[in-house]
Parts: C-alpha cells; structure tokens; sequence
C-alpha cells in the first residue's frame, strides 16, 4: 500500500523530472524536484509553523495558569483546554501536519536511497520513460550516489539555522509548578545543537544526493519561516 500510495509516484515524479532536465544532469533534478515538493507540502508546513506561533504568543498565559494551579493538575489541564478553545488554538495543530509529511519524506528517502547508482526498478509507469539508470554525476561534480562530508555539513548548519529561528520555551521563574517549564526550555535548547550534528551524523551515511535534498528543503523552510513570521509581526 505505502509502495503504491507514496514510493511510486514519488519515483515516476522524479524521474519525469530527470527525463527533462539536459544532459540527464542530476543535480538540478534533484532541485527542481525538490522545490516542486516544497511546493505541494508548503500549506502543511505553513499551518504547522502558524501554529507554533499562535502556541508560543500563549505561553505567558499558559505559565500563569501554571503558576496558579500549580497544586492541581486536573484544574491546571481544564483551565488550559479551556484557553486554547476560547483562542480558537488547537495544541496539536503543530504536530499534525508534520505527521502528514513523514509518509512523504520516508518515500523520497527510499527513491534517493534505492534508485541512485543503480538500475531503476520496475515500478515507472507505462507513459514515463524509463532511462534505465540514473547518471549519479550532479553538476559534472558530486556523486549523489555516494556520502559527500561538505554536503552533510551544509544540511546540519541549514538544520541549526532553521532552529534557532523557531520560537523556543522559555525558562519558567522558580516556583513550585516550574519544574516542567524548565525542563521543556532546556530541552528545546539541547534540540537545537543536537539535531544540527544529528543530521550530519545521518547525512555522512546516506547517499549524498538526499543530503542536498535535505539541504534545499530546509533552506526554503528558512524562507517560510521568515515570511509566516513577518506576517505575524505585521
């Protein structure tokens, strides 16, 4: 099911995409195919980054009430249910969309995983073309098919540049109730060094071809965030 819902029209997408690029070069398959998937998924991604935004513009009030209810958790949680609905805010509003996006990612890992450098599997539909193998040389330069150490690096600072941007947890003033405050903040922070050397980590394992992937995606993320943020502020 997931084969023929996500892997393969994520696969015959990419490949009428290299079909047209000249000279079979792809490297700027990759890109064109990249912004095209950035494109479907970006009122996903949007909804989920307003959300977080609307949840942290929140947060003094959700601390307050902390703060107050700090000996009750079953009031604290019916108080905070009630100030999301009179907000209109869901609190999984931010996760839900990325959910969606996961099936589409791990397609896209598997094509640059599986079809990269070797011959292309049986799954092209009957009026795309199948090339037969896929020239693995991006911009007569990089072999996508193989790790590439400059590429990795490039997507884990892409990685710690997009994080930093996101609004963070704060830590919460000492009181009695701050102890999960302050343990969300100081994670949240951790999350952004250690995702960054995470996906470098990652990328020095896998085809260098979903590094730049990886890369683009999270540079036009960076470019998302900034316009729903300058929105907000608007």
């Amino acid at each position: 099911m997931f084969t023929t819902i996500f892997y393969q029209p994520i696969l015959n997408l990419f490949i009428f995409i290299y079909n047209l690029v000249p000279g079979g070069d792809i490297g700027w398959a990759v890109l064109a195919f990249t912004v095209l998937i950035k494109a479907v998924l970006w009122p996903v991604s949007g909804r989920a980054l307003k959300s977080q935004k609307a949840l942290q513009s929140l947060q003094p009030k959700i601390d307050e009430l902390k703060k107050q209810h700090a000996g009750n958790k079953e009031v604290m949680t019916k108080e905070m249910m009630a100030l999301y609905k009179q907000e209109k805010i869901n609190p999984l509003s931010s996760c839900l969309p990325l959910l969606i996006q996961l099936p589409f990612l791990w397609a896209i890992f598997r094509v640059f995983r599986d079809e990269l450098g070797g011959q292309i599997s049986g799954l092209i539909y009957s009026f795309i073309h199948n090339p037969g193998q896929l020239n693995s040389l991006a911009f007569s330069l990089l072999d996508f098919s193989k790790p590439n150490i400059p590429l990795a690096i490039l997507a884990g600072a892409a990685q710690f540049v997009q994080a930093k941007m996101l609004p963070m947890a704060k830590p919460a003033i000492k009181s009695d109730g701050s102890k999960d405050e302050n343990m969300a903040a100081m994670m949240n922070k951790q999350m952004v060094y250690i995702f960054p050397v995470l996906t470098v980590v990652i990328c020095l394992s896998l085809p260098s071809g979903l590094a730049f992937y990886w890369f683009l995606t999270t540079l036009l993320t960076i470019g998302q965030q900034m316009l729903v943020f300058k929105k907000d502020k608007q």
